[in-house]
């Protein structure tokens, strides 16, 4: 759903997949190879909203302002399922995860880690490279370069997904019940925790 909203039109590259069930609304420019999942709410009303090329806005987030604000997502964010983003600047290759809340005039450096739930208050400036937990948040450490390769080979996945999803998704009739010949899904992409303990 794009909405034209006082005279602004979103700008949304042809090689972006902004799914149907979200809502991109207003002064919103989408760049290159944008994945934009179902519930995820762009409202670019009282400002504008720019999410650069590479980006992820994953299913059911937020991003919004208050009036006269720009949000900025550098090339590469990759923002969890659930997150808020209010009114913030967000670094390139940086990883906001599931259910953060990033607030009004915070700046992420590049390559920073915001775990899942964090809560990253007003007018903070989290340096490059910090990984952040917690409510309140608290940087606890450096990203370290595998941390940084991990949360890279994760973002690139979603880079693919824009084009897949303009190849194959359509709606359709469920079936009633499993195909014997039905193929297993392949990856080879580890989680973290995979990672760590392989």
């Amino acid at each position: 759903m794009i909405y034209e909203f006082n005279g602004y039109i979103p700008v949304v590259h042809e090689s972006a997949f902004v799914h149907p069930q979200a809502t991109v609304t207003g002064n919103v420019v989408i760049g290159r190879n944008v994945y934009v999942g179902p519930g995820a709410a762009i409202r670019g009303d009282w400002g504008q909203i720019i999410i650069e090329d590479n980006c992820n806005v994953q299913e059911n987030c937020t991003i919004h302002m208050f009036p006269g604000t720009t949000v900025l997502l550098k090339e590469m964010a990759h923002i969890g399922h659930g997150a808020i983003i209010h009114g913030a600047t967000i670094g390139r290759n940086v990883m906001v995860g599931m259910n953060a809340v990033v607030m009004d005039r915070v700046e992420i450096g590049d390559e920073s880690i915001v775990g899942a739930l964090c809560f990253v208050r007003a007018d903070e400036k989290i340096p490059p490279r910090s990984v952040v937990v917690g409510n309140p948040h608290k940087i606890v450490k450096e990203v370290s370069d595998e941390m940084i390769h991990w949360k890279t080979e994760g973002t690139q996945i979603y880079m693919q997904l824009p084009a897949d999803c303009h190849a194959t998704l359509k709606p359709c009739e469920p079936l009633r019940e499993v195909p014997t010949d039905r193929k297993v899904q392949e990856t080879g992409y580890q989680t973290w925790t995979e990672r760590k303990s392989g």
